[in-house]
């Protein structure tokens, strides 16, 4: 089916469900009104709709509605937010507004942070968990350091678990795909002791993948999940503590990268597949590419009531996550004359523990205010080889591929360069930061706050020359360095290893003037100054002095007028913001050849700039019908772009978008719950859409704009004790890429770039 088809389905489907919904609204005349949602996005409790931040906040229900299983999930519901997938958890990241840290140095932090029950995310692998038995999910665009401070330069995302109750309730989950993905949670909680209540959750997840790679006759990039969470909540004598203790384990044979155009006649005749661009779905690598993830935490949040009506509140945590890679970096099946095999082994682990003190005012009068004080330490690991076979000539002869495979057993003409690097990074952390809001008359309120941040990072990078397995002689191969971490003489120390520390502080904060022009319906305009810590370009081929400079801080200035507004007795919601936000000292990679294999190297790489706008509405015309439709338009583009400091040439991205920023992206759907007898109905579906983006830095790797249409039907008794559901994901069928890299060589397939259905089964018992 033609693009220009698609729409027209959509459109017309699209228009029959409007018009169903509008005669199911004039049949059925109820009273409803939209969602209120508490959200803590200023670590108080407020309805959404006070707060006056871009917010999207989405109830663990809307998630389970949607489908998420993941994180990744999350652009689909939220449109301002992009998601770069790579081969691993650790070489992942979120965008949000078009800007985002995309970077392989385990000494650099991201610009867009993950909080989950009020614990800091060191890294952005560390977000990609499964999302299970959450409360909600709160985004929060923009700069958002004052409050919550580390690596939020461009944006948070806060997840809240869901808590003990009062009963004994249970709920069981079983779901499975016409793709065979089947995934099982149990969930029991209630009273235990006299105000002491508790939550358990156990999950799994299995996924063959969507990808056939040849030379094993396997399906790949699949998944296997499996973990649990326990919560215990105490709630008496004017003190509320909650502690939380969760453990989840991934092993994914994931995410191999299909060949989307010719390599060329006989590369193309060795992978034995004719590539088809995004409709590729084959690859023939000899080595299946993983990502191994283990990750424990231990979380204790309490809120004690002192000074009379004050509330001091305590979040201390530790973190442990340990992701091993294993990655076919040539993609093909065996090293041919003049084509070497590049495979990677790498693991990394973070251990972090970090304190938070704050003391809020109470929240019904006219001056409210918190003061805190923030500690953080994380320390990093990082192992990592890289093994190749390169051969010039070979005694094999040369085959019906017209290849000419090296010859594995004959050490004189084929080469085996390799290279172990080591490395160990700290960070340190300190803040303290305060807000007050005040009321001058009544519907009118300035907030002012300000954050003291001090970072201070250390790191040791040990690597040697890349050396022949063989004889142990000095031999350089694809992205293998011929010269030891520490950089050859004078410039560098002409050793193997290279260590740096830097250090900076900053004061960064936000005002705020908001009115409330009407009965629900409130405006805002708000100055916000963003802050993300200093760093160094540590990763595999990190050699000094280059990598060894420190790179600068990243600081942001962001604009923001909003509206948050109810209408029509609270059916209809619209809010709206626009923005614009300035970079300096923005940091990004610069891609380089490193003896014919693309490395990267971070640097501060200058100013870039977001302006733009979101819209979220809803409308709930009857009870049980919901309309939504979330709209974001991003222009973010590099301003100025440093020279690379490896050429000190002149760089061309000057006006270039940025990497994963669409200008546009929207979602549009609707949920219509309704009785029909002595069942319930669940009917649910939405359209989303991306519009063109690229890949890389310099407008590379186009990525072509997209749709995905999603539906699902429900049914359960009229308690809704019983839930069965049935779903299709991508019922048009249509393919897309999430990453294009090398010109079409290198393409990301997601999972849903095919059209699959599945059904899950909920029950419930109290």
């Amino acid at each position: 089916m033609s693009h220009s088809s698609h729409r027209r389905v959509v459109v017309r489907t699209a228009l029959a469900f409007t018009a169903s919904a509008l005669a199911l609204s004039a049949a059925n005349p109820a009273a409803a009104q939209v969602e209120e949602i508490i959200v803590t996005a200023q670590k108080v409790r407020q309805s959404a709709q006070d707060v006056p931040i871009s917010i999207s906040a989405v109830t663990g229900a809307a998630l389970d509605r949607a489908g998420a299983k993941s994180l990744e999930d999350i652009t689909k519901i939220v449109p301002s937010v992009t998601f770069r997938k790579g081969t691993t958890n650790a070489n992942s990241a979120i965008v949000m507004r078009g800007v985002g840290t995309i970077s392989f140095s385990i000494a650099a932090e991201p610009s867009v942070s993950t909080v989950v029950d009020g614990i800091v995310l060191s890294r952005s692998g560390q977000s990609f968990l499964d999302l299970v038995d959450f409360d909600r999910i709160e985004v929060l665009r923009g700069p958002q350091g004052t409050l919550f401070g580390k690596n939020a330069s461009a944006g948070l995302v806060n997840i809240v678990s869901k808590g003990g109750t009062d009963t004994f309730q249970a709920e069981a989950n079983l779901s499975g795909t016409t793709d065979e993905e089947y995934r099982a949670r149990l969930t029991v909680s209630g009273p235990i002791a006299e105000n002491l209540s508790a939550r358990v959750t156990g999950f799994y997840g299995n996924f063959d993948g969507n990808i056939k790679n040849t030379f094993y006759n396997k399906t790949v990039n699949g998944y296997e999940h499996y973990g649990a969470r326990g919560l215990l909540d105490w709630d008496g004598n004017g003190a509320r503590v909650r502690l939380i203790a969760d453990y989840f384990k991934a092993n994914d044979d994931c995410c191999a990268e299909v060949t989307g155009v010719s390599r060329g006649t006989v590369l193309d005749r060795e992978l034995g597949i004719t590539p088809q661009g995004e409709d590729t779905r084959r690859v023939n690598q000899n080595l299946i590419t993983r990502s191994l993830d283990r990750q424990m935490s231990f979380t204790l949040n309490a809120d004690i009531d002192t000074f009379a009506d004050h509330t001091f509140s305590i979040v201390t945590g530790y973190r442990n996550w340990r992701n091993t890679e294993l990655r076919d970096g040539d993609f093909l099946p065996r090293a041919l004359v003049g084509t070497p095999q590049l495979h990677d082994r790498g693991t990394v682990e973070t251990d972090q523990v970090s304190a938070e003190v704050r003391l809020a005012s109470p929240q019904n009068q006219a001056l409210t205010y918190q003061v805190g004080g923030f500690l953080w330490y994380s320390k990093n690991t990082q192992d990592f080889t890289r093994s190749d076979i390169t051969c010039a000539r070979s005694t094999s002869p040369v085959d019906v591929t017209g290849g000419q495979p090296c010859n594995l057993a004959d050490t004189a003409n084929t080469l085996f360069p390799t290279a172990t690097s080591e490395s160990k990074v700290s960070f340190s952390n300190w803040a303290v930061f305060g807000q007050a809001t005040y009321e001058f008359v009544e519907g009118l309120r300035m907030t002012l706050g300000g954050r003291y941040t001090h970072d201070d990072v250390r790191y040791t990078h040990f690597r040697g020359p890349a050396r022949n397995a063989t004889n142990g002689v000095i031999t350089g191969g694809a992205g293998l360095s011929t010269v030891g971490a520490g950089g050859t003489l004078p410039n560098g120390n002409g050793t193997n290893l290279s260590r740096g520390q830097t250090d900076a502080s900053n004061f960064s904060g936000r005002a705020v003037l908001q009115y409330d022009v009407a009965k629900d319906v409130m405006v805002y305009g708000s100055y916000t100054r963003g802050y993300k810590g200093p760093a160094f370009n540590v990763f595999f081929n990190h050699t000094a002095p280059t990598n060894s400079t420190p790179i600068d801080p990243e600081k942001s200035n962001s604009y923001e007028v909003g509206l948050k507004s109810q209408f029509f007795d609270r059916m209809v919601q619209v809010n709206a913001t626009a923005f614009l936000v300035d970079y300096k000292g923005f940091q990004a990679n610069n891609f380089v050849l490193l003896n014919g294999a693309v490395v990267t190297n971070l640097t501060n790489a200058g100013s870039v700039r977001s302006k733009g706008f979101e819209v979220d509405t809803t409308f709930a015309p009857t009870e049980g019908l919901t309309f939504r439709a979330n709209l974001a338009y991003a222009d973010a583009k590099v301003r100025r772009f440093n020279p690379n400091p490896l050429t000190n040439a002149p760089d061309a991205r000057d006006g270039t978008r940025l990497p994963l920023a669409p200008k546009f992206s929207y979602t549009v759907g609707a949920d219509y719950d309704v009785d029909a007898g002595p069942a319930k109905l669940y009917l649910s579906t939405d359209w989303h859409h991306v519009s063109k983006q690229f890949s890389d830095l310099g407008e590379s790797g186009p990525i072509d704009p997209y749709g995905i249409w999603n539906a699902s039907v429900g049914v359960s008794d009229a308690d809704d004790k019983y839930r069965l559901t049935f779903f299709v994901r991508n019922i048009l069928d249509k393919s897309y890429v999430l990453l294009n890299t090398t010109a079409g060589q290198r393409l990301m397939i997601p999972r849903d770039a095919d059209r699959y259905a599945g059904a899950n089964l909920r029950v419930r018992f109290d």
